[in-house]
């Protein structure tokens, strides 16, 4: 017979309050991250997190409810990506430069974040509702993708770069351009002509955008 400290400590059947809801929306991430919003469903998240699909309702009440905790996670990675091409730009750039710096960092995490998460990405701007169809609600932490883009604008008015005339809705036309691209390569007919050169034409794309701001 093996000793006691030998075997393996017995499976866990019980959370800590709160325990739950965190496995089940981890279990729901990955699903997105691995089939897109689609693939998000409750049963399956409660059988990944290894208990009755009862014991879930008391966290979420439905699939659309786990479905919205997941979209919500899945922007704030997507702000996360951006952040992080925020954050690499070098310091002491001057405020016209950086404006410009911004907007193309924003931008490019957020191509990259397409490509690289694309279930992901897909989950983040699913439709859960007609209150989120604007993109305004904000991620599950951090700021939203959209609020990301709007303080880069905002920093091109104050370098003097974008007349205030134009800076209203401005956000509007860059987001649609580029995830537009975006959708185009990893749900659309170019994927495979645009998709191995996405830095190089998503770079194009910016320069456009920014041209027109």
């Amino acid at each position: 017979m093996p000793r006691a400290s030998t075997l393996s400590p017995p499976g866990r059947t019980t959370y800590r309050h709160g325990d739950l809801r965190r496995v089940l929306l981890e279990a729901g991430i990955e699903l997105a991250r691995g089939g897109g919003p689609d693939a998000v469903v409750l049963r399956e998240a409660t059988r990944r997190a290894g208990v009755a699909p009862n014991a879930a309702y008391r966290h979420f009440a439905s699939r659309q409810a786990l479905l919205q905790a997941v979209r919500g996670a899945a922007l704030s990675a997507v702000a996360q990506a951006m952040q992080a091409e925020l954050a690499a730009l070098p310091e002491g750039l001057p405020p016209d430069v950086f404006a410009r710096a911004s907007v193309r960092a924003v931008g490019t995490g957020y191509l990259k974040f397409a490509q690289s998460e694309t279930g992901l990405f897909r989950t983040a701007f699913a439709a859960t509702g007609p209150s989120e169809s604007d993109g305004s609600k904000p991620g599950d932490s951090g700021p939203h993708p959209f609020a990301l883009l709007g303080a880069a604008l905002d920093r091109l008015v104050t370098a003097g770069l974008m007349p205030p005339e134009r800076r209203p809705g401005a956000e509007l036309l860059a987001w649609s351009a580029v995830h537009g691209l975006a959708m185009l390569v990893i749900d659309g007919p170019l994927g495979a002509s645009v998709g191995p050169r996405m830095r190089e034409v998503g770079q194009r794309l910016l320069d456009m955008v920014e041209k027109g701001l």
